[in-house]
Order: C-alpha cells, then structure tokens, then sequence
C-alpha cells in the first residue's frame, strides 16, 4: 500500500491511536531507539567513541534511595562511643550552621559491630556480611558531600546533577556521549525494587530532560511483561504487526520529511525498537537458562531476596547483552526513628544480591569493564533524631548532605581502598572531600568521556551533567 500523498491517511495521529496499540503506547513513552530507518541517515543509540580510550563500558548503578546511615554500615567512630548521649560538644558547635545538631541534640553511637575484612582491612558493620567479603574489589568514599538535605532535589543532583526538574538523568548522559551496544534492547534500563516504597524522585530521576527522548530510561519489571503493553494484542499476527509498523513508518517518514523534527526521528526508531524487543525482552528476564547456584547465590529463592536478587542477575543479563547504563533503585533508607530494626530489612533485602552481582561478573571476567556504584543521595546525622524523641534502642537520624560514603567497583575504580577522611563524629571531611558533581566527572572519566566535553545545547547555552564544576578524582582510578 503506497502511504506517498494519500489523503486518505491525513488525520495521522488519529490513525495511529487506532492501529498502533499497546505497541504504540511503549513505543511513544519509553523505548529507546537503536536504528534508524530510511528518514535518517544517523541511528541515535549506535556506539560512539569516547573521548579517549575508556577502563568501563557499561555503569551498573545501585541507587539506595532515603539514604542509608554510614555510621551504621561504614564508618566506625570510637569518640562517638565516649560521648553517646551526651549534648554535642559546645567546642564542635562553634560557628557550625546547621539547626540539625543544635539545641538538645545528643550524640548516637552506632550499636552496630564493625570488623576488618579483605586483605585491604577494610571496615563494614555486621549489616553487610556478604558485601564485606568483597571488601578487595571495592573503593570505599567517605568524604561524598552535597549542597541540599532533602530528598528530591538530592536524588535530582546525585542523578542529573542540579536540583531542578526537567533535566538529563546519567544514563541519559552516558548514552546520548556512548550510545549503546544492544541491538534488540534499550540503552538505559531501570529497574526497581519491590520494597513498598516508592522512589522519592520518581521518574525524574531517569528523565532524558531536553535530550531526545530516545535516551530516557526505559522501565523494566522483573516478572511478567518486561514492559507494558509491549505484547501485541490477541489476534494480531506478527505478519499483521509488521504491516501497520511499515505503514506507521512512511507516515512518519512523510512528516519528517516536512518538518525535519528531531522526536519523529525517535518515534520512528521507538517502533522499531519496540518491534524487535517483544522477542529480546521476555528472553531477557527468563531466569530460567540461569544455574541453581547462580539463582542461590543471588537469593532468588528466598523470599526477603527474590526481588532486589531478581533486578541484580537482570543488570548482569543486561550488560552482557550491551545496555550501557543500569540502574537498580530501592527505597527506602530513610530511617529517623527505629533505624536498627528498618536498616537491617533493608540490608538484609539488598546487601546479598549486590555481593553476588560484584563476583559473578568478576568470574565471567566482566567487572573490569563494568563500573558498580552504590549508595544513596546524602547520609544521616551522628546525632538522634530529637524531634521523634528519645527512644533507647529505637533511634533514628536525620538528613546528613554534608559527609556520606558511597561505594565504587570494576571499571577503572582502584579496588582495596578507603578514600578520604573525617573528623571525630563523621560530620566534616577533613581529608580528599569529594563533591557529587566529582563524583560524576569521575564517572564519566572512567567511560572515556571528558565531563567538560559532554555538552548539549539548550535554551542558549551549553549544559552538562556537573553542572558548572566537577573535578575527577585521581585516587579512586586505577
């Protein structure tokens, strides 16, 4: 059927409500594109070369939404066991701005025990047993800072780099610079965690911003339908499918043609994408073909694990299949008052599945090229929580923007290693400080990409993921 100059087939957006479907739905909102088709000559997702020659190639990044308490899983303080309960020193409160800490705020030493693990002696608290036998591979940061204590516009900077809405997640950075090696697959890939907590920066926080939508990340679920709506409907056969995509395709080659927007380029290879991945998707999450003991390794078979286990095989099956950036989130961490109880479920949900992912693909020989990150938008306070009251044995903290750990592995991360340092309760870096917009150029070195060169142009100027700053930090490379 020739769609050339048929009036017929004017009323186009009409035309795709009624044939386009399901498909249609995924394939307008969230697919990503991999190849173009005869409209353009460029494919939007089609590997790119870095700025210099890169140590990772893929970013697995294990967002821990709420912010979990360093002091209780990192960051072993003996002065805070002197002053536990006690007013926070007056010498320690000079011209310290911070309302948090001021007032009736007494000092909470973590319950928690702390033991040196690894060759490397790094210290974890008896929370993370099976991450801490990875202790060798990963890089420890305890000097992360940030310039805001709550948690939207925290989650936006660690993710997009500024506090605002609307803006380029990472992933989406990473794959609008490198593209992205699947074929059948969209380049960034998110998946969450079923912790009955949603994430408080929601789709935000993997927003493609004023990037072409084409790199926004494409929500996966671990069971069922990888994506909704992405099944054709009952009665159409893959024969009928593909027919309506060649139509639907000429109509948007016709008004490209017109009109030369950049999003009817993405539209079109959403189509496309969509196509192939109602093959390459259900395969993907079909844990099946995977060995009992990679499934028992990752906690599939236990009911406080399956989920968050589920979404780390899926990140390993993804990146052996080319999706550039993954990112696992799970809420939430956010613990001002019960926080022994709620940190242990959420470390217990967690900490096995992110120990296993590290050592599978370090055995399939993956984790050199893969950069894993771990951690939250801010840490906790070293104080308890005053304003829920003092609760012995069910304390919490509060928001922290000013000192928090991070955890860092493969891809170019010098593994063995705790870098920086802080001053007696933990509240100050006082050694190597280390600002998320560092973080990210840091990150984006260890892809081969120069954070300065990263730009796009918007709204008449040139942005960028860190922002106006951004140092990468040597110590944490190879």
């Amino acid at each position: 059927m020739n769609l050339g100059a048929s009036a017929t087939f004017r009323n186009r957006r009409r035309f795709l409500q009624q044939t386009a479907g399901g498909l249609g739905t995924v394939a307008l909102s969230q697919l990503l594109a991999r190849e173009a088709p005869a409209a353009t000559a460029t494919n939007p997702l089609a590997p790119r070369r870095p700025h210099f020659m890169p140590h990772a190639k893929k970013v697995i990044f294990i967002f821990m939404s709420g912010a979990p308490s360093q002091y209780d899983l990192f960051l072993p303080r003996p002065e805070m066991k002197r002053l536990h309960r006690q007013p926070v020193p007056e010498s320690f409160l000079h011209d310290l701005d911070d309302a948090l800490i001021k007032g009736s705020a007494q000092v909470f030493a973590s319950p928690r025990k702390f033991a040196k693990h690894g060759e490397c002696g790094m210290e974890f608290s008896d929370y993370l047993p099976d991450l801490a036998t990875c202790a060798d591979d990963l890089c420890m940061v305890r000097s992360l800072h940030t310039h805001v204590s709550n948690h939207h516009p925290a989650q936006l900077i660690m993710n997009c780099g500024v506090p605002l809405f609307g803006m380029p997640s990472m992933g989406s950075w990473v794959t609008y610079g490198l593209g992205s090696e699947a074929s059948d697959l969209p380049g960034y890939v998110v998946l969450l965690s079923n912790s009955g907590e949603g994430v408080d920066g929601g789709s935000s926080l993997w927003n493609n911003g004023f990037l072409p939508s084409e790199y926004r990340g494409t929500n996966f679920r671990g069971k069922g339908n990888p994506i909704l709506h992405l099944s054709s409907p009952q009665g159409v056969s893959p024969q009928t499918q593909r027919a309506r995509l060649d139509a639907i395709r000429q109509l948007n080659e016709l008004r490209f043609n017109d009109t030369g927007d950049r999003e009817i380029e993405s539209r079109i290879s959403s189509y496309e994408l969509a196509y192939r991945m109602q093959l390459a998707a259900p395969e993907l999450v079909d844990l099946s073909d995977e060995t009992a003991a990679t499934r028992a390794m990752y906690g599939i078979d236990q009911e406080k694990t399956q989920w968050f286990g589920s979404n780390c095989l899926l990140a390993r099956r993804m990146v052996e299949r080319g999706v550039r950036f993954v990112q696992l989130y799970h809420s939430t961490w956010d613990d001002h008052s019960n926080l022994n109880a709620k940190l242990k479920t959420n470390c217990d949900m967690t900490q096995l599945p992110a120990a296993a992912l590290i050592k599978d693909l370090k055995q399939r020989g993956l984790l050199d090229e893969t950069l894993i990150i771990w951690g939250g938008e801010f840490g906790r306070t070293p104080m308890n929580e005053v304003r829920r009251g003092v609760n012995p044995g069910k304390e919490g903290r509060d928001h922290h923007p000013f000192c928090f750990t991070m955890l860092l592995a493969g891809g170019g991360i010098k593994g063995g290693q705790v870098v920086g340092k802080t001053d007696a309760l933990g509240y100050h870096p006082v050694e190597d400080p280390v600002h998320v917009h560092d973080l990210q150029a840091t990150i984006l070195h260890c892809l081969g990409i120069n954070h300065k060169e990263l730009t796009y142009r918007h709204q008449g100027r040139d942005f960028r993921l860190t922002n106006v700053g951004g140092t990468v930090v040597d110590k944490l490379l190879v």
